[in-house]
C-alpha cells in the first residue's frame, strides 16, 4: 500500500490545522493545508470540555466522517482519544474504526512507551502519527501543561523517542510545547518530517488549533499563538445587528 505521507513530501515547511467541521475543511483545504488533524482538541474548542480527557472514540469517528466529506488534498489524521489505545490490540481495533471513518493515518500520544502499539499498528497497515513532548492527555497525571526538554536527561528522552516513533514507520512526528532547541535536535536527528506546536520554529512544519488562528474562542488563546482573525468579534458583531433589526 501506498504511504499517504508521500503528499507531505514537499520542499518547504508543512502548514497543518485542526478542523472539525465541513465547512471549515472545506475552506483550509481550499487554502491549500497540508495536514488537517481532526484532534481531540475538539473536546475543549468546540464542546467546552476542561480538557481532551472527555473525548470518546465515538466523537472522532463521527467528526472524522465529517471532514472527510470536505476534503480533496489534504492529509487526514485523526485523533486516537484519551482510553482508546491502551494495548496493541485496542489500538489496531479502533485504528481502523479510524481509517475506515474516512483518516488516511491515526495519531497517538507518547514515546517509547507506545511503542508496541506502533508496531502493532504498522503490521495491520494502518499509518501513524506520533506526537511527544507535552501531551495533552496526561494534563491531570501532570497537574498542567508544562513545558519539555528543558533538563538535559528529559531532552536526551524526547530525542530517544522521536528515534524509536520513526523506527516503527510513524509518518511524521508532533512535537508539542518543547524547548526550541530539542526541537531542533530532534529534527536534525529524524527523517521524517516533526511538525511544531509551541516548539519554536526550526521543526518541518507547524500546527495549530484552527479557532485559535482564526479567534473564534477568545477565552483562552496560547501564548505562542497569533490570531489571524477575529471571528469571535465579527460573529458578536453580525448577530447584535441581527438583533437591532429584529427589534426595531
Amino acid at each position: 500500500m501506498s504511504s499517504p505521507f508521500k503528499r507531505l513530501s514537499v520542499n518547504r515547511p508543512l502548514v497543518s490545522l485542526t478542523a472539525y467541521d465541513f465547512p471549515t475543511a472545506r475552506l483550509i483545504d481550499e487554502a491549500g493545508v497540508d495536514l488537517i488533524l481532526v484532534g481531540d482538541s475538539l473536546g475543549m474548542v468546540f464542546a467546552g470540555l476542561p480538557d481532551t480527557t472527555g473525548v470518546k472514540l465515538e466523537h472522532i469517528l463521527y467528526h472524522t466522517e465529517v471532514v472527510t466529506r470536505a476534503v480533496k488534498q489534504a492529509l487526514i489524521v485523526s485523533d486516537f482519544p484519551f482510553g482508546t489505545y491502551d494495548t496493541p490490540e485496542i489500538a489496531v481495533k479502533n485504528g481502523r474504526r479510524l481509517i475506515e471513518a474516512g483518516a488516511h493515518a491515526v495519531k497517538l500520544e507518547g514515546g517509547l512507551g507506545q511503542i508496541s502499539k506502533l508496531e502493532a499498528l504498522r503490521e495491520a497497515g494502518i499509518p501513524t502519527v506520533g506526537h511527544i513532548g507535552m501531551l495533552p492527555q496526561r494534563v491531570r497525571e501532570e497537574g498542567g501543561y508544562k513545558k519539555k526538554g528543558k533538563t538535559s536527561p528529559e531532552a536526551d528522552r524526547l530525542v530517544e523517542s522521536a528515534v524509536a516513533l520513526e523506527n516503527t514507520g510513524v509518518g511524521a512526528i508532533v512535537l508539542e510545547s518543547i524547548v526550541p532547541e530539542v526541537a531542533r535536535r530532534i529534527t536534525e536527528a529524524t527523517e521524517v518530517p516533526t511538525i511544531g506546536i509551541g516548539s519554536g520554529k526550526d521543526c518541518d512544519g507547524q500546527i495549530r488549533v484552527i479557532h485559535d488562528i482564526i479567534g473564534a474562542f477568545p477565552w483562552f488563546v496560547p501564548p505562542f499563538v497569533v490570531p489571524k482573525a477575529d471571528v469571535a468579534g465579527e460573529i458578536r458583531r453580525a448577530v447584535e445587528a441581527y438583533r437591532d433589526e429584529v427589534i426595531g
